[in-house]
């Protein structure tokens, strides 16, 4: 029955996923949002969602009344099942494809505590990958952004 119930609600995101893509393109929105890469001894934490391919950082939308940092530690929470002490901005990034208009606000953290993560509709997947040895299917802007954190530096701004 769970794997019934789980197989149920990853068809239901898939879905919503490409309701949103869809709705983005008709009426383009602009979308802010929060992500954040996980650090510890020289690995990152990654997350796979249910409804997408590849490896990204635990993040998403903006809600109403929540602060940029906020959503960052929610989303971190709500995705990854990590519970952040410290938050630093590394920067904002836009990102104009798909006639979207999302801005993201990038944050990083070394200080936070993780609880057992159980895969579920949504995140099919949380693992640690070497800084050295990145999957294949990570994005190329999670790539990049992970680059720019290395080189170290004052917050940036630009193309996601």
């Amino acid at each position: 029955m769970k794997r019934l119930t789980l197989k149920a609600g990853t068809a239901i995101r898939k879905l919503a996923w490409e309701g949103e893509r869809l709705r983005w393109r008709l009426l383009h929105p602009v979308m802010v949002g929060a992500r954040v890469i996980l650090i510890r001894d020289r690995e990152v934490l990654l997350i796979r969602h249910t409804y997408r391919e590849g490896w990204f950082f635990p993040g998403g939308g903006v809600d109403k009344g929540e602060s940029l940092d906020e959503a960052a530690r929610r989303e971190a929470e709500e995705e990854a099942h990590a519970t952040l002490r410290d938050v630093t901005l590394l920067g904002v990034y836009s990102n104009f494809e798909e006639g979207k208009s999302d801005h993201v606000a990038m944050f990083y953290s070394r200080d936070f505590d993780l609880r057992p993560f159980t895969p579920n509709n949504e995140i099919a997947d949380r693992r640690w990958f070497s800084l050295d040895a990145l999957p294949a299917e990570i994005t190329p802007s999670a790539r990049a952004r992970i680059e720019e954190l290395a080189a170290g530096g004052p917050p940036r701004a630009g193309a996601w």
